[in-house]
């Protein structure tokens, strides 16, 4: 039965990108999605594309944001344009960047992710309208669909004890350079699952339920092969866990290891 369900709900989720895009090619405009996770954005690019009548453009607010909004985009507008290519600000994606920050740094609380989502989620904002979050020392920032900025401003005033004011940021203005640790090390060979254990420090043992249960995800796609062999400048995600880059592969030990470098993103 609860196969049958996850079946019937991807049926939904792909009419409902056929849709989008049918729509942005019959009307001449760009339409959008929601905020996806990585299994919505991997079920968009499994998609035969003689399914989709325009081309699709994911973005998140930056390069390496892990939700991210769909833009499908009729031909005729990149004619009209003269360009192959359009950048986020010709897309204009519906949402917007907002910092929380709390109204007195003497007294406020150390917040996470969790706090900072559960209060948006408090206000009735569900969690399709919010892009992702990214915690700083003393405040965050957040991605949100521009119809939600008014209700976060006005609305959300306190995230867990901690009186907050949010003010909007003004997105060409923002840029962000994640912070990351280089892992150093040797595997046996270039496969999804060594990598998994050189950057998250487990067994591979433990992390092949990981793979085999959907949860990895390279440069956005979903990857259920053990052996996959990343390529060098790939980026793999794990759900609940994290991301990391691979770097790429050096020389060979004594051993007849492989010397690899990692950037594990914090």
């Amino acid at each position: 039965m609860q196969k049958t369900d996850q079946e019937k709900d991807v049926q939904i989720l792909e009419k409902h990108f056929i849709d989008l895009s049918r729509a942005a090619y019959q009307r001449d405009i760009i339409t959008y999605s929601d905020f996806l996770n990585l299994n919505e954005q991997n079920m968009l690019h499994m998609l035969p594309k003689d399914r989709l009548y325009t081309r699709v453009v994911s973005f998140g607010g930056f390069s390496l944001a892990e939700r991210q909004m769909a833009a499908f985009i009729p031909e005729a507008l990149y004619l009209r344009c003269g360009k192959k290519d359009l950048t986020p600000e010709e897309i204009e994606y519906p949402f917007s960047l907002l910092k929380i920050a709390p109204l007195n740094r003497k007294f406020a609380e150390e917040l996470s992710h969790r706090d900072y989502l559960g209060a948006m989620l408090n206000l009735g904002i569900t969690r399709a309208k919010t892009g992702d979050i990214l915690c700083r020392k003393e405040d965050a920032l957040v991605f949100v669909h521009r119809d939600m900025t008014p209700l976060m401003i006005d609305e959300l005033t306190r995230v867990r004890h901690t009186s907050v004011r949010v003010s909007e940021i003004f997105l060409p203005d923002f840029h962000y350079t994640p912070e990351y640790e280089e892992i150093r090390g040797t595997v046996a060979s270039v496969r999804l699952d060594s990598l998994l254990a050189l950057a998250f420090s487990s067994s591979r043992s433990k992390l092949t339920g990981l793979i085999e249960g959907a949860k990895v995800y390279v440069n956005g796609k979903l990857v259920t092969s053990n052996g996959y062999e990343p390529k060098e400048g790939d980026i793999v995600s794990v759900r609940g866990m994290g991301k990391f880059r691979y770097e790429g592969a050096g020389a060979r030990t004594r051993k007849n290891r492989i010397s690899v470098v990692l950037k594990r993103y914090a």
